[in-house]
C-alpha cells in the first residue's frame, strides 16, 4: 500500500436524521439529578456545550499547523498545555501531546472540516479522529467557579499556575478530563461521555453552597 493510499479516507456524517431526537449526554442526569435554576444567589454557573464537533489531529507540527491555518484561519498552540483560539471564540485547538491536539468546534462543522484537512494534508504522514460522539464540554463561570474546582481537582488552578489559555489533562474528583481556562472568567472541562454523568453529579454537590445553577 502507498503512502498515498494510506492517508485516504471516507468521511461520512453519521448525526441521525432530523426526526431521530439527538440527546446530550447529560439528558439522563438533567432528568434523575435535576438542573437548578441560575439565580441571583449563584454563584458559579454550569452550562453545557453539547454535540459539539471534538476531533483528534496527529502527525507533524509544521505540516499540520500549515493546513488548519489554511482551514481554520489560526494554527496551533505554539507551546506545550496551552490553546489557540478562532477570533470568535467558537473554534479551539488543544495541545495534548508533542503530535496530538484537540480541535473543537460547533456541532455539524466536524465533517466538512475533516474533508478540508485531508485534501489540505494530501500524502502527508498524519491520523484524523472524530470523537464528538465520545465527549462532551462543560463550561464553568462565577466569582466561585475557581473555589469550586479548588475542590475537586489536585491540580494548581491559581491565576499563576493557570493562566488564560492554559489547558491541561488532570484528575477531577475520580475522573480524568481536560481542564481548560479559555478567558477569564470561564473555564472548560472536556470529559469522556461515560463520565459525564459522575462529573454532573459531582459539580451539583461541590456547587451547592455556591447555589450552582444550570443554564438551558
Amino acid at each position: 500500500m502507498s503512502d498515498s493510499t494510506a492517508t485516504r479516507a471516507n468521511v461520512y456524517d453519521v448525526r441521525p436524521k432530523t426526526e431521530v431526537p439527538a440527546e446530550s449526554p447529560l439528558a439522563w442526569s438533567y432528568h434523575t439529578s435535576g438542573r437548578p435554576s441560575v439565580s441571583q444567589k449563584s454563584r458559579v454557573v454550569l452550562r453545557e456545550r453539547a454535540m459539539a464537533g471534538h476531533m483528534i489531529l496527529r502527525g507533524g507540527a509544521i505540516v499540520l499547523d500549515e493546513a488548519v491555518r489554511g482551514v481554520l484561519g489560526f494554527g496551533l498552540p505554539a507551546r506545550p498545555n496551552t490553546l489557540s483560539l478562532s477570533d470568535d471564540g467558537a473554534r479551539s485547538i488543544q495541545w495534548l501531546s508533542p503530535d496530538e491536539w484537540l480541535v473543537i468546534v460547533p456541532g455539524g462543522e466536524e465533517f466538512t472540516l475533516e474533508r478540508q484537512l485531508r485534501e489540505a494534508l494530501g500524502d502527508a504522514h498524519y491520523a484524523i479522529v472524530n470523537v464528538s460522539g465520545g465527549q462532551t464540554l462543560l463550561e464553568l463561570e462565577g466569582d466561585k467557579a475557581r473555589e469550586l474546582l479548588m475542590k475537586s481537582t489536585p491540580y494548581d488552578v491559581h491565576p499563576d499556575a493557570f493562566p488564560v489559555g492554559k489547558g491541561v489533562t488532570t484528575v477531577f474528583a475520580k475522573a480524568n478530563l481536560i481542564l481548560r481556562r479559555p478567558t477569564e472568567t470561564r473555564w472548560e472541562l472536556v470529559l469522556r461521555r461515560s463520565f459525564a454523568d459522575y462529573c454532573y453529579r459531582w459539580l451539583l454537590d461541590a456547587g451547592a453552597e455556591y447555589a450552582i445553577g444550570v443554564e438551558k
